[in-house]
């Protein structure tokens, strides 16, 4: 019993006994932080996969496209396809068109929705405020095909198809996605700098422009990104209100490859590398606020 104590106060003190379960620990935080490596490189390679076959499909010759199993890389590389996909359609002009849609959306969407997300985070105290509010939610259960053809009859009452208007005039009545994200953010600002503002004369506008908007740089970043995003890759919109050749926007143009008898894959593949482009460094340069603008959305309810 002596010697069994003994030992026991050997181990309290070297902390000899503690050992195979420090091991242990050690052991399972390594398996964990491989283990969590290995999803994420698997979830990227699964990701960029669909990206990396596009690449690798418009640097094909007519031989290659068609070999089983196809090739990993391509040789020789063939970077002719992206030439003669800028010589076969019109791809500058609907450069163009879709950066001109883009801007437009985007502009649109920051103006109107900051503004009313600011109503509504400097003015929830208001009675019947949160009510409109969550009126304004409800509007997101609604998809785009409800909607589809009463606003199809609307603007071409207005003499408004085969232009752009139907493609950036919704952007300027805010979106309640963008409501809600930057509604969200806004409430997280200390509203002391409002009240500061307001006995050193400041307007409501001013105090949106002059406070709001430049503390809340990450959330508009975040919106503008989305709004982007969308707006370069829409097509359905355009499918329904565009039939003009000049004023087709990049997703729609892609169609032009699409023959009667064939389709040329690596002129096709060219064109979408392209236009997917612009996208990726968009997101590669401005990943940092977008990161920040999302994950404070949510420290306030």
């Amino acid at each position: 019993m002596a010697t069994d104590r003994s030992l026991d106060r050997f181990d309290s003190v070297t902390g000899q006994g503690s050992r195979p379960a420090a091991w242990v620990n050690r052991l399972w935080r390594w398996l964990s932080i491989v283990l969590l490596h290995g999803i994420v490189i698997a979830g990227a390679i699964l990701f960029l996969a669909p990206f990396y076959w596009m690449l690798t499909t418009s640097l094909k010759t007519d031989a290659q496209l068609f070999t089983f199993p196809p090739p990993l890389i391509p040789n020789p590389v063939e970077w002719s396809h992206y030439g003669n996909a800028l010589d076969a359609v019109p791809l500058v002009r609907y450069f163009g068109n879709t950066l001109y849609l883009t801007i437009l959306n985007v502009v649109g969407t920051l103006l109107s929705s900051s503004f009313v997300a600011f109503g509504f985070a400097r003015y929830s105290h208001v009675r019947g405020s949160r009510w409109l509010f969550a009126l304004v939610l409800a509007t997101m259960m609604l998809p785009f095909h409800i909607t589809m053809i009463p606003l199809f009859i609307i603007y071409s009452k207005l003499g408004w198809v085969n232009t752009f208007r139907p493609l950036w005039i919704e952007a300027f009545f805010g979106g309640a996605f963008f409501i809600f994200l930057l509604r969200q953010f806004f409430r997280t600002i200390p509203t002391e700098l409002f009240d500061a503002a307001r006995i050193d004369g400041a307007s409501e506008v001013g105090q949106y422009w002059r406070i709001m908007v430049p503390l809340a740089k990450p959330a508009l970043t975040a919106v503008a990104i989305f709004q982007f995003q969308g707006t370069w890759n829409e097509f359905l919109r355009p499918l329904i209100y565009i039939n003009r050749q000049a004023m087709k926007p990049l997703s729609l143009g892609l169609q032009d490859f699409y023959k009667t008898n064939t389709v040329e894959w690596q002129q096709l593949m060219a064109a979408s590398v392209l236009m997917v482009l612009p996208v990726v460094l968009v997101f590669f340069f401005l990943q940092r606020y977008f990161i920040r603008g999302i994950a404070l959305t949510g420290m306030k309810g």
